[in-house]
């Protein structure tokens, strides 16, 4: 597939192609690596909250972001006014890292094989009024299905990129779509109160997330959340055996390892996991990808935001630290090859190593066996906040749906569980892997340094043994 990503961007703005490139190559003259990160984006957001719309927000914008990079230093410079006065005054300023340095430009990422989508806009696909009625008959249709619904809200958010990656050398061109569907459910029975919420979104259309049943089935998950919850009893603390449901519990590998295997902390010595290449880090049948070609996730590009294409990265295999996920600036302080994990939130920002759609490979147990081996514990099917110390690797998950096992048998779901551990040393502790692996339904967010990007998450059903959980009960 063949973009026509120079004719779309370059009508947008007021840059002359030629002229743009010509100002980047004179800026990056001397520079070890480089580019001209240029942006269009949409967005829309729309909220129904206490059987009403709340609020609808849309916005439309375009800037660049010009970079040269010297050694271990980064001169960048962005602007929203693209134009060729703002892109000169831009080099100016980014040359500056270059003094006292004589730099050959690195070479340029190897070219894509095929675009993971089209250049149409999703946000305007589906009328202004046609998104309120859906999110009004989700409203309708929550308090359908069960008389102990007593407050529901639903959310749709769009958005659609359009970038150029102008190097002296190479040119590149990507477009991104991006869907998302909320709802949230609130039940009552007598004092108690359940809450449950469930989402949906890709990097697809309105019609494809949102058509047919698929929005029903996310409001009837959050129902199902919120009626478990009012059941709930608080959870017992102690150190117990854990498993861990597919899908969504992947945050927790996400958080208390992916960061841990980024490029940067590892080149700097702030990662646990620094230094251990090579090493037996997870127990065997552990094997950890970050991968941000698959069609569709939310996570996934064609290119990443330096134009180095996306692709399979194999990070912990069968327990050994065989990879880390890189950019080409600290893949080339390494010595390592990047693996098109550079990222950034919008052309305001420079790139640094981001993971993209990262999850455990299926091992060879059932589910079912694998709860049938816990004699007392804890199931953790889905989570809320968490927090984590790169570092140390130490983290504290919020459950916002779980239960006890008794004697192999699911039992109560309990509330206000959280589990306390130290990531590198998690990973050791998994005992049995399921053969169920599945992603996120394509809700999540990564906060690194300021900058949000949207990622991936995904794992089987995997139990592991001697964790710390903390609960009221």
């Amino acid at each position: 597939m063949t973009h026509p990503g120079p004719e779309l961007i370059f009508t947008h703005t007021d840059f002359d192609r030629e002229k743009a490139a010509r100002i980047a190559r004179d800026a990056l003259s001397g520079a070890d690596d480089g580019e001209l990160f240029i942006e269009l984006s949409r967005s829309e957001a729309l909220m129904w909250d206490d059987g009403k719309l709340k609020s609808a927000t849309y916005d439309s914008r375009s800037g660049f972001g010009l970079r040269s990079v010297s050694g271990e230093r980064t001169g960048y410079a962005h602007s929203s006014e693209v134009s060729e006065a703002a892109l000169s005054r831009a080099a100016q300023t980014v040359r500056a890292v270059q003094t006292g340095h004589e730099g050959s430009l690195a070479l340029p990422p190897r070219g894509a094989n095929a675009a993971l989508y089209p250049p149409d806009d999703p946000t305007s696909e589906m009328p202004f009024a046609a998104k309120v009625k859906l999110l009004e008959e989700a409203d309708a249709f929550a308090r359908s299905l069960d008389a102990r619904v007593r407050q529901v809200s639903v959310s749709l958010a769009g958005s659609w990129e359009a970038v150029a990656i102008i190097r002296p050398d190479a040119q590149a061109f990507d477009f991104r779509p991006l869907m998302r569907f909320n709802v949230s459910i609130i039940t009552e029975e007598g004092e108690r109160r359940g809450t449950g919420m469930h989402g949906l979104g890709g990097r697809e259309h309105w019609t494809d997330y949102i058509g047919g049943e698929k929005w029903k089935e996310a409001v009837r998950e959050a129902l199902r959340q919120s009626l478990v919850s009012l059941e709930a009893a608080p959870a017992p603390a102690g150190e117990m055996d854990v498993v861990l449901g597919p899908g969504w519990p992947g945050i927790l590998l996400h958080e208390a390892v992916g960061h841990g295997l980024e490029g940067d902390f590892n080149r700097k010595g702030t990662s646990a996991f620094a230094g251990l290449m090579g090493e037996q880090v997870a127990a065997k049948g552990v094997t950890v990808i970050d991968d941000g070609s698959i069609p569709g996730r939310r996570g996934s590009l064609t290119i990443d935001d330096e134009g180095t294409p996306t692709g399979p990265t194999t990070l912990i295999e069968n327990g050994r630290l065989v990879g880390y996920m890189q950019d080409r600036m600290n893949a080339r302080l390494m010595g390592m090859q990047p693996t098109g994990n550079g990222r950034r939130e919008s052309y305001a920002h420079a790139p640094i190593p981001r993971m993209t759609n990262t999850f455990m490979q299926a091992g060879e147990y059932k589910p079912e066996e694998i709860i049938r081996s816990v004699k007392k514990g804890l199931y953790a099917v889905s989570f809320g906040g968490g927090q984590v110390d790169i570092t140390s690797g130490n983290f504290v998950f919020t459950c916002t749906e779980a239960y006890l096992i008794e004697n192999g048998k699911v039992t109560r779901p309990v509330k206000d569980a959280t589990l306390i551990g130290n990531g590198k040393d998690a990973l050791t502790r998994v005992a049995m892997v399921g053969d169920d692996l599945a992603l996120d339904p394509g809700i999540g967010t990564c906060g690194k340094a300021g900058q949000g990007v949207p990622v991936g998450v995904g794992q089987p059903t995997i139990r592991l043994d001697g964790l710390t959980a903390g609960g009221t009960g």
